[in-house]
């Protein structure tokens, strides 16, 4: 029996580390550190780099007027921003649109063959300095490029630069909307720490952007582009830097099945990436990054959806095996409340209620069981590389 408490307390630690004991920790790593060795505050330069601004686009002509006039509105020094899109595959007459559009460049082809075939061809056709990658389907804050392009500026060991992702929710939203949102509000903070203390380990697709010099082709079915893009720049000794005055704006997913849709992606791509990315396992080679990837990512990923299976078992037979020990049946029903919230947050999901405390555990648990989802796919070889596009509200 006290094998199987020390295991159910350390399954339980982990649980918590990776998702509130991590971001205290490097809390306080941060907060040491802005005594010992405060980063400088970045300004604005004299002189700017050339920027290309690249966006992969497949069938998404509904939304491409809102987002090429948000492009051409952005605050850049004339003449060093080029706007490229690139629209392989796509049957909605984007290409026509976009080459109709002044100050709009496109690239096209008949065959779609995903996302980051379309980013490596793009790439072949860009000579700037600076690259920013962004969706079509979200909109920029106007000085979104000036408040990137400045770091990389300051600083030739910053090889990637992300931006911050901003859910546009409205007074009511449905579970999906109501989590996705409060989910973004804490790995924004953990971004923000991880910058500060060292890198960011994985960029967002929405908005991020590397130095032109430093690309290289990703494998043609990578799932993450972004995050493998941008952790191997990490691992190549740059700086990932986390930049929240850049935002990219989007609405949440239309509903939960259109998030699981995307989160068992996600998670897909998350196996695919550990693997190729084993290398930055080793702390003892990468040190401060691999503790950062391990914690805020691997984990995630990876061992504690399984900690958390198992947790509810094991928490029943020592609390029928140690019915003395008041604290096992305490923590049980504690992770019943949490499960019953997150089951009364998916009776609900659906409604405009203002109950969004019900939405977070659903949400919560709902990406967990994506991860499950994720292994499954990966390893039975039936994730595709073409996304299939998440419904927004």
């Amino acid at each position: 029996m006290f094998i199987l408490q020390a295991v159910f307390w350390s399954l339980l630690a982990l649980v918590v580390y990776s998702y509130v004991g991590y971001g205290f920790v490097l809390y306080l790593m941060v907060r040491l550190k802005r005594v010992f060795n405060p980063r400088p505050k970045v300004s604005y330069p004299k002189e700017w780099p050339t920027v290309t601004l690249l966006i992969a686009s497949y069938n998404e002509l509904d939304f491409l007027p809102q987002k090429v006039k948000n492009c051409l509105e952005l605050t850049y020094q004339i003449n060093q921003l080029r706007i490229l899109f690139v629209t392989d595959g796509s049957t909605d007459g984007s290409e026509s649109y976009l080459a109709s559009q002044n100050g709009i460049e496109v690239l096209h082809q008949g065959k779609r063959a995903g996302k980051i075939m379309a980013m490596n061809r793009g790439m072949q056709h860009v000579n700037s300095e600076i690259v920013v990658f962004t969706d079509a389907n979200t909109l920029l804050n106007k000085e979104a490029i000036q408040e990137i392009v400045k770091h990389f500026v300051a600083s030739e060991k910053v090889g990637c630069v992300a931006g911050a992702k901003r859910i546009l929710l409205s007074d009511a939203e449905t579970a999906s909307g109501a989590g996705e949102g409060a989910y973004w509000k804490y790995e924004s903070a953990l971004k923000k720490w991880d910058s500060e203390l060292n890198t960011v380990v994985g960029a967002a697709g929405e908005l991020f952007s590397i130095r032109r010099s430093l690309f290289t082709p990703v494998e043609k079915d990578t799932l993450l582009d972004d995050f493998m893009i941008s952790m191997r720049i990490a691992q190549s000794g740059y700086r990932v830097v986390y930049e929240p005055a850049a935002m990219a704006f989007e609405k949440p997913t239309a509903d939960v099945k259109e998030e699981m849709k995307r989160k068992v992606r996600i998670c897909a791509g998350g196996i695919q990436s550990i693997i190729r990315l084993a290398p930055v396992l080793n702390v003892f080679k990468y040190g401060l990054l691999s503790f950062q990837y391990i914690s805020h990512r691997v984990l995630r990923w990876s061992v504690t959806p399984v900690a958390m299976a198992l947790l509810i078992p094991i928490n029943l037979t020592l609390v029928v095996a140690l019915p003395q020990n008041q604290s096992y049946f305490i923590l049980l029903i504690g992770q019943f409340l949490f499960y019953g919230s997150a089951l009364l947050g998916s009776i609900l999901q659906e409604k405009k209620l203002k109950l969004k405390f019900l939405f977070i555990p659903y949400f919560f648990l709902m990406q967990n069981i994506s991860v499950f989802q994720g292994m499954a796919r990966y390893y039975k070889g039936s994730q595709s590389v073409l996304w299939e596009k998440a419904k927004r509200a």
